[in-house]
């Protein structure tokens, strides 16, 4: 029976080993064919799912504008008096629901494209029509193209840790409205990042609205539809004066403004406007200088609501929420020949809008998503866990018992 008992407890012991010994082994061979499977089916390439989701997104995007309506406009022209200004919106449009267009798959793992950049009307999300009206400063200077490129981008067929980088933009690997470092076009469009992102990475990102690339960090934890997500937001020092960032001093081509570039918070974008004089801030100066909105009534500027984040998937890279503000300023300076501008005393930015371009996966898309990648990691992850606990009482137990029957034998 004593023989019996044994034997049977070291079966026990055997099959706990294996199991705890399987169940480790499942984190590197799941990780090799999770890994296998979205650096797959990250490829931009016809067929994959980043695909489907780069040529037209998955999800509405929509781009909501908020204008600074002046409330006393006419001590403004006749007094030089400070603008009052309250904010009108949202007025709402659709973009980026067509697909991109003239898409050509190139033999170096790149692909060039143009982005449509048509707006769509949404009356049900706006405040009022389209036409309503409100005072501001002239907007004829600020974004009328309906195209928006050419781009050319990797596709990660051969590296994914390029996926979705840019390579060229107007078939230039840099720009030419700035000197130096600022001038290059790093990262991607912000609509997904190359697969395993992870919460150390600096995630660089170009947008054409500002003519230059600009960097997120790490922020927080977000879950977003039953998948877990990274939030990264564009961090306060990518706007700060070269006295607190010096890498931000080529991006200081004006002295006026910038008081001899000491201020932070505005950057003059006049060159890629073909010179006429704009300058993008956050809404509501959020993160500028005091002297910036010094003179301006009605700014408020609130973090949670002004602020640019984006809430990736670490796993495939991809964007399933985010939110990319802005404000669009002009200068205004002192002029005898003008007469509205003739009573200015000291030149200004006067708001003209912010916008906000936002989107969310939609319910199907999560469901298709979690489906795919979030449940078979979950699974994954749960399967390794009950093999190895199991695995490791099975293991114990033995343990026990073999001590206890040594006990029981020695007396």
């Amino acid at each position: 029976m004593g023989g019996l008992l044994n034997c049977g407890l070291l079966s026990g012991a055997v099959i706990g080993a294996i199991l705890a010994i399987l169940g480790g082994a499942l984190i590197p061979l799941g990780n090799y064919f999770v890994e296998k499977t979205v650096r797959k089916e990250t490829v931009i390439e016809n067929g994959t799912i980043a695909y489907e989701n780069w040529l037209v997104p998955g999800s509405p995007v929509y781009r909501q504008f908020w204008f600074f309506d002046v409330q006393n406009p006419k001590e403004v022209m006749e007094n030089g008096s400070h603008p009052i200004l309250k904010q009108k919106g949202p007025y709402t449009y659709r973009v980026r629901y067509l697909p991109k267009e003239n898409i050509t798959q190139h033999n170096d793992s790149t692909v060039s494209f143009y982005q449509p950049n048509i707006a769509l009307f949404q009356p049900d999300l706006s405040v009022g029509p389209e036409n309503d009206t409100f005072t501001i400063v002239n907007l004829a200077v600020v974004y009328n193209e309906t195209l928006d490129g050419l781009y050319r981008i990797h596709n990660g067929k051969n590296d994914t840790s390029k996926t979705a980088l840019i390579e060229t933009y107007k078939d230039k690997t840099t720009l030419p409205y700035w000197p130096g470092g600022c001038a290059m076009i790093n990262g991607t469009d912000g609509a997904s990042f190359p697969p395993f992102v992870q919460k150390t990475a600096r995630l660089d990102l170009f947008s054409s609205d500002i003519c230059r690339s600009i960097y997120s960090n790490f922020d927080s934890e977000q879950t977003v539809k039953d998948i877990p997500l990274y939030r990264f937001i564009v961090p306060p020092g990518a706007f700060a004066s070269p006295l607190v960032n010096p890498d931000n001093i080529c991006f200081c081509t004006e002295k006026e403004i910038s008081l001899n570039c000491t201020l932070a918070g505005a950057l003059d974008i006049s060159s890629c406007k073909k010179g006429k004089p704009v300058y993008v801030t956050l809404p509501h100066f959020l993160y500028a200088s005091e002297e910036i909105a010094q003179g301006i009534e009605g700014m408020h500027p609130n973090p949670p609501e002004h602020m640019t984040f984006l809430d990736v998937e670490p796993t495939t890279g991809f964007t399933l929420q985010f939110a990319k503000r802005l404000q669009i300023n002009l200068l205004v300076r002192p002029s005898t020949k003008i007469t509205v501008l003739k009573n200015i005393k000291l030149p200004f930015l006067f708001p003209i809008l912010w916008l906000n371009e936002t989107a969310i996966i939609d319910d199907k898309k999560a469901e298709f998503f979690r489906e795919k990648v979030t449940n078979k990691i979950k699974l994954l992850h749960l399967l390794e866990a009950v093999l190895i606990i199991a695995g490791s009482v099975m293991f114990l137990g033995f343990l026990v018992s073999f001590l206890v029957c040594r006990a029981q034998k020695s007396k």
